[in-house]
């Protein structure tokens, strides 16, 4: 591939000097690049990353930043079907597999194609007030609902299927793909999934009973939960978050419906480590 398209985040590429160095790189041997900055907007289609922008003959997107970075631009650009890969200026990535020190051993694999594209379930979350629908979005980690304001548990009613299957009072709840199992969920004491996996992981945030426990489902069912009345029958807040970043807005009696998208984040792999490999020289 001669093909490029970059997204830097420049908090983490200050002056953008290896950006630079990235483009006079590539540019030296020939390749079409364009490169813009990951600017956060507040409203429109598109978060940090105006898929517009992108040349539609584009073979690759290196985002530079960390897993956050990478998030975004899936987000942002995953209906133009381009794989991507992260170049990890930030500390721990999973997702942003290339670092510091292997920058240009790694972009003569792309220009040699050495490289496999694995692909990664994402997860598609509809928030519904009564039967009128209040925000949707996708997300390659996970959709996490929680509490809004002050310090306190909130009520969960919890199906699967239609089919009702707990209830509890938590700080939140973590739908989570096995791409996210190594983040949040992980964190609230889920489980670690290799991330070409399908499945649906669902996991409580510090939940206030000892029943309560992260459920592995088929990557086909079907998520909803409620959000109940506060402890005094009051209406409760609430709100969903997609990766971390789209925010909806939820209060007592509202729902939302997660279930896999349709669409899927293609990574690009350069290194042939298995999942426990890059697991052991994280997690150590």
């Amino acid at each position: 591939m001669n093909r490029f398209y970059i997204i830097t985040n420049s908090d983490k590429d200050k002056e953008l000097l290896i950006t630079g160095k990235i483009e006079k790189y590539l540019e030296e041997r020939g390749c079409v690049l364009s490169v813009c900055q990951a600017e956060h907007r507040m409203d429109g289609t598109y978060h940090y990353t105006d898929p517009d922008k992108v040349p539609k003959d584009t073979q690759c997107v290196i985002v530079l930043g960390g897993d956050g970075t990478l998030l975004q631009a899936a987000g942002d650009l995953v209906h133009l079907d381009i794989p991507l890969i992260g170049i990890n200026l930030g500390t721990m990535g999973f997702l942003a597999e290339v670092d510091r020190h292997s920058i240009y051993p790694s972009l003569d694999k792309l220009l040699c194609d050495q490289y496999e594209i694995e692909e990664r379930m994402m997860l598609s979350g509809t928030v519904y007030r009564g039967r009128e629908s209040i925000g949707q979005s996708i997300a390659l980690n996970d959709i996490v609902i929680t509490r809004d304001g002050n310090l306190r548990v909130i009520s969960f009613k919890n199906f699967v299927n239609n089919e009702y299957l707990n209830s509890y009072d938590a700080d939140g709840i973590i739908i989570s793909t096995p791409t996210g199992s190594t983040g949040y969920s992980l964190s609230a004491g889920g489980p670690v999934v290799a991330p070409n996996a399908a499945m649906i992981l669902m996991t409580p945030v510090a939940p206030h009973t000892m029943n309560a426990r992260s459920i592995v489902l088929s990557p086909d069912d079907v998520v909803t939960i409620e959000l109940g009345p506060g402890r005094h029958g009051t209406t409760e807040k609430g709100t969903a978050f997609f990766d971390g970043d789209t925010v909806v807005a939820m209060q007592t009696g509202d729902r939302i419906v997660i279930r896999r998208s349709e669409e899927k984040t293609r990574i690009l792999k350069l290194n042939h480590l298995s999942f426990l490999e890059v697991l052991r020289q994280k997690m150590d």
